[in-house]
C-alpha cells in the first residue's frame, strides 16, 4: 500500500481511521479467501462497498442508492491523496485524472465483473466526476456534455434486461478520453467489442432484447409510429415476445425514449438519420413476425414462400426497395461457380429462417457499429491531436456457466488477456518503486497465464487458429469435426491446461462434444456446438446485395459490399480473428498508459439490497483473481508510507520523537523503530519511504497508537478540563465586576433623579405662591376700579333722575325705547340704499354694520348679489354666454397658477383672429374632414423637436381635430384628431409656450408631442380643454408645472425652465434641445 500522490504535511488522516474490516486487503492477515470474503461482508453490512487492493478498487454492488456520492463527496475527495480517505471510486478516478493532469501520463481505467456487479454504474461514477473536477466554459461544457451523453445512447442500443441485470452491457466498450494541457477535456473516442447480436433474434426466459425497441415502441410519438406501421404492443412481435418479458418495473422505457432521442441529437445525429435508425428498428421487428412455408412450383419443385404478405409489403415500404427483389434474396440463394457461372438453389423455410435472422443480426450489429462511428465524429478531437488521455474500459467479466459455448470462450480470452497485463503491469510498478526507493528487488513467485493466452491465441496451433483453419477447409464441416482436429492437434492435446473426453476417458465430468480449458479463475467447460456458425458469422451475399439496393438512407452505408461494383470472392474475417485482433490493439493501448482497476462483484443473484451471499461472492473473488493480485501486492513488502507521514502518525510512541521531532524525519522514524524494538527484517528504510514487510507489524504500530491515543486523550480532556474551570472562572469574575458597575451606576441614577425631583417640586411650590399673592392683588386693584365705576354711574344716574324728574311722565320710557328702536333700524336700511355697491359682478364691496346688524346685514347681502347676477346674465345673447363660459374655464385653469392669466382676463376671447371661417379654400377642405366649426385660428409658432427653433405655422382648432397649415397657401401640413390629445402643459411663468401630449401607443403619432408659442396661451389652452372635453366626453389634465416629460420620436426627454430674472419674464421663451434635455429660459 503506497502513497504515491499527495500532501506530505497537513491533516493526517488517512485509510486506517475509523476502519470497518480492512479497508486495504493487503493489510489482510492472516490471507486466506475465507478471511478475504469476510472482511468484504462486514464492509458490506456496513454500507462501506469499497475496498482497495493496493491500488485496485473492489466494489460490491449495493443495490441501492448510498449517500457517498454527488458534489459534495467530489469535493471531498479532490485533490487527495489516495489513502487519505475511505475506499471510493472517485478516489481512484482523481488519483488517475491528476497523475495524467500532473505528470502528462497517460492513464486507463479498466472495469470488470460479471453481468449485473456494477461495471456500467462505475464507468459513468468515474466520467462524472472526471466532467465535475475538470475546468469550465463554453467550448469545454459542450465536449462534457457530449462525453456524457454518450451514455444515454449506447446504453440504448446495446444494453438489456437479463436474469442478472435489468441494464446489463451486452458488449464491450473502452472510451479514450483526452485532455489538453491543462487537464480540460477536447474529445474522445469510443471502441466498441463484441456486440451480443445473437439476442436480436432470441432471448431466453424472463430477459429482453436490447433497450431501443421498447423505448420506440413505448416514447415514439404516435405520428412516428404511424408512419413505421408499428404499434405500442410489444407482445406483436416474435422477436419481442418470446422471452415472456416486455415490461420491466425499474425502467421507464417512455422516459428513457426522449433521454435517448435528445442525447443523439446533442450528439450531432441529424433528423433523418434518427428517423432512419427508427426505420431500421422497425423493419427488424416486422422481419421476425415473417414466417416461411413450402408449395409446389411450376416446375413440380419444392419452394418456399412467405406466408405474412401484408408484413412483406410494410417492410419493402419503409426500405424502399422492389418486393421482388427482397423475396427472391429471402426465399433464394444464388453462387457462382469457379467458371463465373451462377447457380440459384431455393432455400427450405428453416434455412431461410436462419437467412432471415442472421439479416437481421447483421443489419443492428452494423447499425450499432455505425451509431458508435457517429458518436465518434461527433467527439473527436477536432485540433491538436496529440493530448494527455484518460481511458474507461467497461469489459466483460470472467463468465462459467452450466453451458458455455464461443461467447463466453472469447470472453474469457479477454479477461486472460487482461490479467496477463495486470500482472505484468502490477509486478513492473512495484519493482520500479523499489529501484527508486533503492530497495533489494528479490524475484516473485506468481501464476504466469501467459501459457493459457497461447494456447488460445498461438499462431497456427492456438485454438482460435484451428477454429479458423477448420472454417476455411473444404468438405463437410461441423463442431465435432472442429472438436476431433483440436483433440488431435499435438500442441493442444498435449497442453498442461486443456482436457477433453478423448484426452482423459475416465472423466465422464466432460461430455463427448465439450472442451475444458484451465483458466486462471477456475476451470472453464466449453460446448462446441454453434462455434463454427458463429466463428464464420456469413451473410448471404443476395441480402448483402439487396440491402444496399434500397433507398433507404443508411442502407448503402451499413452494406457496402453489396454494391456489383465492389465484388470480392474473397473471405470476410471470422468473428474469432476480428476479435483478436481488436484484443491485440487494446492490449498494445493498454500497455501505453498507466492501468488503474475497478474490479465490480455482485452480492446476490436477485439484485436484492442488504443481502450478501457468500458462496456467490466466493465464486466471483476466485475468478477475478483477487486473491492473486493481493498476493502480488504483498510480494516483499506490504506497506510503505513516506517517513513525513509515518513519523506525524507514529510519533507520540517514542518519547524523543514526542511532541515534537526537530530533526530529519528519518531519523525521528529510526528512534521511533528502535525504542519499540520492532526487529530489524520487519522493515527496510528506503530513500523517501519505510517499508514495512509484515501487516501484523502495522497492526501492532496502530494498536499502540490507539493505547497512547488514550493517554493523550486524557492530557487534553486534563487540560481542556482545567481551561474550562479558567474560562468559567473568568468569565463569572467578568460578569461580577460588570453586574457591580451597573448596580452602582443605578443606585447613582437613581438618586440623581430624587434629587432632581425634589428640587424641582420646591421651585414650583415657591413659583406658586409667588404667583398667588401677585394675583390676589391684582384681583383687589381690580374690584377697586369697578367699584369706583359703579359708584360714579349711580351718582350720574341720580342726579339726572333728580334734575329731569319734572319735566317726564312715568310711562315715556317704553315708548322713548321702541322709538329708538326703530329709528336705528331705519337709519341702518338707509344707509345700506344709500352705499349699495356697483351692478358689476365683481365688485365685492358691501355696507359694514354694527355687531347688533350683523346676521341681518349678511343675510341682505346675499339677497342682492342674487338679485344682482340674475340682472346680469338677463343681458346676454347666447353668444356672450358662450365668452363667458370660457372665462369662467380660464379661471379655473390659471387663475393664481399662471403669471400671465391676471392680463388676459379684461380681454375678451375672439377666437378667429385670421378670419379663415370666410376663405372659400378653407370651407371646402373642411367640409370633407367635418372641420368647419372652427373655435380658435391663430399663427402661432411651432417649436422643432430636434433643435428647438420656431417656425410660424397657422393654428386651427375645431370641434374635431387641430391642423397646422401654412399660413399663406393653407396647406395643410399635420391634422391631429382630438381624441388623440392625452393632456396640455404650460409653466406657471409670464410665457406663451404650451405642450399637447398625445397617444403613445398609435403609431401614426411616432414623431410625439407638439410645443407651440403664442401669445394668447390662456386662450388657446382654454378652448383646447373646452373641446377636447366635448369631443371624448372625458377631463383633460392641464398640468401647470416648471418641468414636464415629453415623448419626441419614441424617446422621453424632460422639458426644464431657466429663469434669468424673477421679476421680468419673457413670454417669448427661448428654446434650445441638449440630448434628452428641452431647456427654455424665460
Amino acid at each position: 500500500m503506497a502513497v504515491q500522490n499527495g500532501p506530505t504535511h497537513g491533516a493526517t488522516r488517512t485509510i486506517l481511521d475509523d476502519m470497518v474490516g480492512v479497508g486495504d486487503c493487503v493489510l489482510l492477515d492472516p490471507l486466506t479467501e475465507d478471511a478475504f470474503v469476510e472482511n468484504l461482508e462486514k464492509r458490506f453490512r456496513a454500507k462501506d462497498v469499497y475496498t482497495y487492493i493496493g491500488n485496485v478498487v473492489v466494489s460490491v454492488n449495493p443495490y441501492k442508492e448510498l449517500p457517498i456520492y454527488g458534489k459534495d463527496k467530489i469535493e471531498e475527495y479532490k485533490g487527495k491523496n489516495l489513502y487519505e480517505l475511505p475506499p471510493h471510486i472517485y478516489a481512484i478516478a482523481d488519483d488517475a485524472y491528476r497523475s495524467m493532469r500532473d505528470k502528462s501520463r497517460d492513464q486507463c481505467i479498466i472495469i470488470s465483473g460479471e453481468s449485473g456487479a456494477g461495471k456500467t454504474e462505475a464507468s459513468k461514477i468515474v466520467m462524472q466526476y472526471v466532467a465535475a473536477v475538470s475546468g469550465k466554459g463554453k467550448d469545454i461544457d459542450r465536449v462534457k456534455e457530449q462525453l456524457l451523453q454518450s451514455n444515454p445512447v449506447l446504453e440504448a442500443f446495446g444494453n438489456a434486461k437479463t436474469l442478472r441485470n435489468d441494464n446489463s452491457s451486452r458488449f464491450g466498450k473502452y472510451m479514450d478520453i483526452e485532455f489538453d494541457f491543462k487537464g480540460d477535456p477536447v474529445g474522445g473516442v469510443v471502441t466498441n467489442y463484441l456486440l451480443e447480436k445473437s439476442r436480436v433474434i432470441f432471448q431466453s426466459k424472463g430477459e429482453r432484447n436490447f433497450h431501443m425497441f421498447y423505448q420506440l415502441l413505448s416514447g415514439g410519438p404516435d405520428l412516428l409510429l404511424e408512419e413505421l406501421q408499428l404499434t405500442r404492443n410489444a407482445n406483436d412481435y416474435t422477436y419481442l415476445k418470446q422471452s415472456g418479458c416486455t415490461n420491466v418495473d425499474t425502467i421507464d422505457d417512455k422516459e428513457n425514449f426522449a433521454k435517448t432521442q435528445k442525447a443523439m441529437q446533442v450528439l450531432g445525429f441529424s433528423d433523418e438519420e434518427i428517423l432512419g435508425v427508427y426505420k431500421l428498428l422497425a423493419i427488424i421487428l416486422k422481419f421476425g413476425n415473417i414466417q416461411f412455408s413450402t408449395f409446389t412450383s411450376k416446375n413440380g419443385m419444392e419452394a418456399v414462400k412467405i406466408t405474412q404478405e401484408e408484413a412483406m409489403n410494410d417492410i419493402c415500404e419503409v426500405l424502399e426497395t422492389k418486393k421482388n427483389e427482397l423475396l427472391e434474396s429471402l426465399t433464394k440463394r444464388s453462387m457462382v461457380g469457379g467458371r463465373g457461372d451462377q447457380v440459384v438453389t431455393t432455400l427450405d423455410p428453416s434455412t431461410a429462417v436462419y437467412a432471415r435472422d442472421a439479416l437481421c443480426k447483421a443489419i443492428y450489429s452494423r447499425l450499432f457499429n455505425w451509431v458508435v462511428r457517429v458518436i465518434n465524429e461527433s467527439i473527436k478531437v477536432k485540433l491538436n491531436p496529440s493530448n494527455k488521455v484518460m481511458g474507461v474500459l467497461d469489459i466483460y467479466g470472467f463468465e462459467i456457466f452450466q453451458k458455455n459455448s464461443f461467447e463466453q470462450f472469447i470472453i474469457n480470452y479477454c479477461n486472460e488477456k487482461l490479467q496477463q497485463i495486470f500482472i505484468e503491469l502490477t509486478l513492473k510498478e512495484e519493482q520500479e518503486e523499489y529501484v527508486q526507493e533503492g530497495i533489494e528487488w528479490t524475484h516473485i513467485d506468481y501464476f504466469n497465464n501467459a501459457i493459457i493466452c497461447d494456447l488460445i491465441e498461438k499462431s497456427n496451433t492456438g485454438v482460435l487458429a484451428m477454429l479458423d483453419e477448420e472454417c476455411l477447409r473444404p468438405g463437410k464441416v461441423t463442431d465435432l469435426t472442429f472438436l476431433q482436429k483440436i483433440n488431435s492437434h499435438y500442441f493442444i492435446s498435449r497442453h498442461p491446461h486443456y482436457d477433453s473426453r478423448t484426452k482423459l476417458k475416465s472423466d465422464k465430468t466432460i461430455p463427448h462434444d465439450c472442451f475444458r480449458l484451465k483458466h486462471y479463475a477456475g476451470d472453464v467447460t466449453y460446448n462446441v456446438n454453434g462455434f463454427i456458425d458463429k466463428n464464420n458469422d456469413l451473410l448471404f451475399r443476395d441480402l448483402s446485395q439487396a440491402m444496399y439496393k434500397c433507398d433507404h438512407l443508411l442502407l448503402k452505408k451499413l452494406f457496402p459490399e453489396g454494391d456489383p461494383k465492389l465484388h470480392n470472392k474473397k473471405r470476410p474475417p471470422t468473428a474469432g480473428s476480428q476479435f483478436k485482433n481488436s484484443i491485440a490493439a487494446l492490449m498494445t493501448n493498454l500497455l501505453a498508459k498507466n492501468p488503474n482497476y475497478i474490479r465490480t462483484i455482485k452480492p446476490n443473484d436477485f439484485k436484492k439490497p442488504d443481502e450478501f451471499e457468500e458462496d456467490i461472492v466466493r465464486h466471483q473473488v476466485r475468478y477475478l483473481g483477487l486473491l492473486e493480485n493481493v498476493r502480488v501486492r504483498r510480494a516483499g513488502y506490504a506497506f510503505r508510507q513516506l517517513y513525513e507521514l509515518c513519523l506525524q502518525r507514529y510519533k507520540m510512541l517514542c518519547p524523543q520523537t514526542w511532541p515534537n521531532w526537530h530533526g530529519p524525519a528519518k531519523t525521528g522514524v529510526t528512534q521511533l523503530l528502535s525504542y519499540k524494538a520492532i526487529p530489524a527484517k520487519e522493515y527496510a528504510f528506503g530513500r523517501t519511504k519505510i517499508f514495512i514487510r509484515n501487516p501484523r507489524t502495522l497492526f501492532d504500530l496502530e494498536e499502540w497508537r490507539r493505547q497512547k491515543m488514550e493517554d493523550i486523550a486524557t492530557i487534553i480532556q486534563k487540560m481542556f478540563r482545567g481551561w474550562k474551570q479558567w474560562r468559567w472562572y473568568q468569565e463569572q469574575r467578568n460578569a461580577a465586576i460588570v453586574v457591580q458597575k451597573r448596580t452602582r451606576g443605578y443606585q447613582a441614577r437613581q438618586n440623581y433623579l430624587k434629587q432632581k425631583a425634589a428640587a424641582i417640586m420646591i421651585a414650583s411650590y415657591w413659583r406658586g405662591t409667588v404667583a398667588r399673592k401677585e394675583y390676589k392683588r391684582l384681583q383687589y386693584e381690580k374690584k377697586l376700579l369697578w367699584a369706583v365705576v359703579v359708584i360714579k354711574k349711580f351718582f350720574i344716574g341720580w342726579r339726572v333722575r333728580k334734575e329731569y324728574r319734572k319735566k317726564f311722565r312715568s310711562n315715556a320710557g317704553p315708548k322713548v325705547l321702541a322709538f329708538l328702536i326703530r329709528r336705528l333700524q331705519v337709519k341702518y336700511l338707509m344707509n345700506v340704499r344709500a352705499n349699495l355697491p356697483s351692478m358689476s359682478p365683481l365688485d365685492k364691496s358691501w355696507p359694514e354694520c354694527t355687531p347688533l346688524r350683523k346676521e341681518a346685514n349678511e343675510e341682505l347681502r346675499q339677497i342682492f348679489v342674487k338679485w344682482r347676477a340674475m340682472k346680469y346674465r338677463g343681458k346676454f345673447d347666447e353668444n356672450t354666454r358662450h365668452r363667458i363660459g370660457e372665462k369662467v374655464s380660464a379661471s379655473n385653469l390659471f387663475k393664481d397658477k399662471k403669471e400671465l392669466y391676471p392680463p388676459s382676463v379684461a380681454v375678451p376671447f375672439e377666437g378667429d383672429y385670421v378670419r379663415i371661417k370666410n376663405n372659400i379654400k378653407y370651407k371646402r377642405a373642411a367640409q370633407e374632414t367635418n372641420d368647419q366649426h372652427v373655435q380658435f385660428c391663430d399663427v402661432l409658432a411651432k417649436l422643432n423637436r430636434s433643435n428647438g427653433k420656431a417656425v410660424n405655422q397657422l393654428f386651427v382648432l375645431s370641434t374635431s381635430s387641430i391642423q397646422l397649415m401654412d399660413s399663406k397657401t393653407l396647406e395643410r401640413k399635420y391634422r391631429i384628431p382630438l381624441s388623440e390629445i392625452t393632456s396640455l402643459s404650460v409653466s406657471p411663468y409670464n410665457d406663451g409656450l404650451f405642450a399637447l401630449h398625445l397617444n403613445k401607443t398609435n403609431p401614426n403619432n411616432k414623431k410625439g408631442d407638439f410645443l407651440f408659442v403664442s401669445a394668447k396661451v390662456v386662450e388657446a389652452v382654454t378652448k383646447l380643454h373646452r373641446c377636447i372635453q366635448q369631443a371624448t366626453n372625458k377631463a383633460i389634465t392641464v398640468e401647470i408645472n416648471s418641468k414636464f416629460p415629453l415623448h419626441f420620436n419614441g424617446s422621453q426627454i424632460q422639458l426644464n425652465y431657466q429663469i434669468i430674472d424673477k421679476n421680468s419674464t419673457r413670454p417669448e421663451p427661448v428654446c434650445k434641445r441638449k440630448g434628452s434635455r428641452f431647456d427654455v429660459v424665460v
